[in-house]
């Protein structure tokens, strides 16, 4: 992905956390309370590189999908959703933005995170 964004130089980890350790993060990196599902961190370099970090927990992930008869999210799901917060948050270390609400699904940066959850789970089945 970032390649296809021509990005260089720029580093991205990702750290999966449970529940309690990404709502302790959110509070002390924002000031709110609430759990979150993906948060990022980019550290510009003085050589012009960046690195950056993506947090994603994925029971708050498991929460936004839709269920199977027996109340699990599928597989396939699941995977999907954490490709998405994983592009989510590496567009943010890159620069991109959305504006919060409504517009946000419409939002350039929202129609590129699709763009590349598209691509990465197409490559997978």
């Amino acid at each position: 992905m970032l390649a296809w964004e021509g990005a260089r130089d720029v580093r991205v980890e990702l750290t999966l956390l449970g529940a309690p350790a990404m709502q302790r993060l959110n509070r002390r990196a924002t000031g709110r309370r609430g759990l979150t599902d993906v948060m990022a961190f980019a550290l510009p370099q003085p050589d012009g590189s960046i690195v950056g970090e993506v947090c994603i927990c994925p029971t708050v992930a498991e929460g936004w999908l839709t269920t199977t008869d027996n109340g699990t999210p599928t597989t396939d799901d699941l995977r999907s959703e954490l490709i998405r917060l994983m592009v989510h948050g590496t567009l943010h270390v890159l620069g991109y933005d959305h504006p919060e609400g409504r517009g946000r699904t419409r939002s350039t940066m929202w129609r590129r995170q699709e763009r590349y959850v598209r691509r990465l789970t197409a490559g997978g089945r």
